[in-house]
């Protein structure tokens, strides 16, 4: 029997599938040139001929951003993937994982600076950043969920732990 699809919660991996589209949907746009045109000036000489001047935005900018942006989604990608491959059975294990997964928020932070950046610097129309904004918001959101979890986990670890200590003492 299928549950209506309002009252589904989220897939536990929900984190994962969210990161890989925004890699894939920031890569399509870098792939774009961030969808900047050349600039065409007209304008008439002399002699009254109008005449085009095509002007391009350095391609040596574009290409920078676009390396730094890559790099931070590729970033993103890996801490998630070995986050995950990490389930904690004690707490130094928890530890590591968190750590892993506050570098995976970092990344997504990194993004959004950079994408706050190219507006800043681009002839960009804000419309057409808001998109990735919100789901790297929503990426933000869903990892730091999954961070929780972690923290629940290494809350049952640490209990655990003070009863096998306090049976151990008194056995003893």
């Amino acid at each position: 029997m299928s549950v209506v699809k309002n009252k589904r919660s989220l897939s536990r991996l929900e984190f994962y599938n969210t990161a890989r589209k925004l890699r894939i949907d920031l890569t399509n746009w870098l792939l774009r040139d961030f969808g900047i045109r050349d600039k065409v000036y007209k304008f008439k000489n002399d002699d009254e001929l109008e005449k085009t001047l095509y002007a391009e935005y350095p391609k040596w900018f574009i290409e920078s951003t676009r390396q730094t942006m890559l790099t931070i989604l590729t970033n993103l990608m890996m801490n998630i993937t070995a986050a995950n491959s990490i389930y904690p059975i004690n707490m130094t294990e928890v530890d590591l994982r968190r750590g892993i997964q506050d570098k995976a928020i970092a990344n997504c932070e990194q993004l959004l600076q950079e994408l706050i950046y190219c507006a800043d610097v681009m002839p960009l129309q804000t419309s057409k950043l808001e998109p990735y904004a919100e789901m790297i918001d929503k990426e933000i959101a869903l990892l730091k969920g999954w961070r929780k979890t972690t923290n629940d986990i290494g809350k049952r670890i640490m209990t655990k732990n003070q009863k096998s200590d306090t049976i151990f003492r008194t056995k003893c």
